[in-house]
């Protein structure tokens, strides 16, 4: 009989205390792909894959993937993205796919067989899910996830500027919809004291006092933040007091930009990668 897999909340607190708190979004828009003196095509995206995970494997919790790069170059880009997922799975460098996945009954159930499944083509440890059809309408996910140790990370607070317009509205209980999506993340993926959650939030960096005032620090005390913003968008090490009190610990520093503008060389990818461990770096605790 088989044991039980590590829940991926397990094995993201564990990547994080050995490699820092940085994941690297791995986003080859055409205008980076020119930079890198590379072209855009589906073998240009490959090249910069593989370069990209060669520089950053064993210096950041994660990697983050960007669907959306792939998948415009169609099937060739789509089995582009199947070599790097199943490459970093091989390395021991974990994913979180950026695919923002949300949608109902087994149309749901089908996108998350389609990257929590092990064994998946588009396997991956942990995805983005959008929660705006209803929280109820990520079960399908959440319950392939928690079989599997897999992860979800929901998005509650977002860093684009419209996001207020539905993220800071009242339910019929006067309560912030991010305050209930932040709820829901700790009722399907809560975790005992000192351990982290399987199921976190996407909160941006640069959403000011939001993220305390609308009471997902309370919500979800045990869930992990993903947290685009920093770098090109404006945040730094400072936003990680300012924007999430006492749960800073959890912040899990999502960068692009940041990180792949050192390319095209290895070599400096890797310093960069370094750098901003160091710049980053926080004692980690369960709280």
């Amino acid at each position: 009989m088989s044991s039980a897999p590590v829940p991926f909340g397990d094995r993201l607190q564990q990547a994080v205390a050995e490699r820092g708190r940085i994941i690297a979004g791995i986003d080859p828009h055409a205008a980076l792909l020119t930079d890198w003196s590379l072209p855009d095509t589906p073998q240009g995206l490959r090249e910069f894959s593989e370069r990209a995970l060669d520089a950053v494997a064993g210096r950041v919790a994660a990697i983050k993937p960007q669907s959306a790069f792939y998948e415009r170059h169609g099937s060739a880009g789509v089995a582009v993205l199947e070599e790097l997922l199943a490459e970093a799975r091989a390395r021991g460098v974990l994913t979180i796919l950026d695919v923002k996945r949300g949608d109902i009954g087994s149309t749901m159930a089908a996108y998350a067989a389609a990257h929590l499944l092990p064994g998946a083509p588009l396997e991956a440890d942990a995805i983005t899910v959008s929660p705006y059809l209803g929280t109820g309408s990520l079960d399908p996910a959440a319950q392939l996830a928690a079989e599997h140790g897999k992860g979800l990370f929901l998005l509650a607070l977002t860093s684009n500027p419209d996001g207020p317009q539905v993220q800071h509205a009242l339910t019929r209980g006067d309560t912030p919809v991010a305050h209930e999506i932040a709820r829901h993340a700790e009722k399907i993926g809560g975790a005992a004291p000192g351990r982290w959650s399987s199921v976190g939030l996407v909160v941006g960096a640069t959403v000011g006092d939001a993220y305390r005032r609308l009471g997902l620090d309370r919500a979800a005390p045990s869930a992990p933040l993903l947290a685009p913003g920093f770098g090109a968008q404006g945040a730094g090490p400072a936003q990680m007091s300012e924007v999430f009190g006492e749960n800073a610990g959890h912040v899990l520093v999502s960068l692009s930009r940041g990180l792949l503008g050192a390319g095209p060389e290895v070599a400096a990818l890797s310093r960069r990668a370094e750098e901003l461990r160091t710049r980053y770096d926080r004692p980690v605790t369960g709280s």
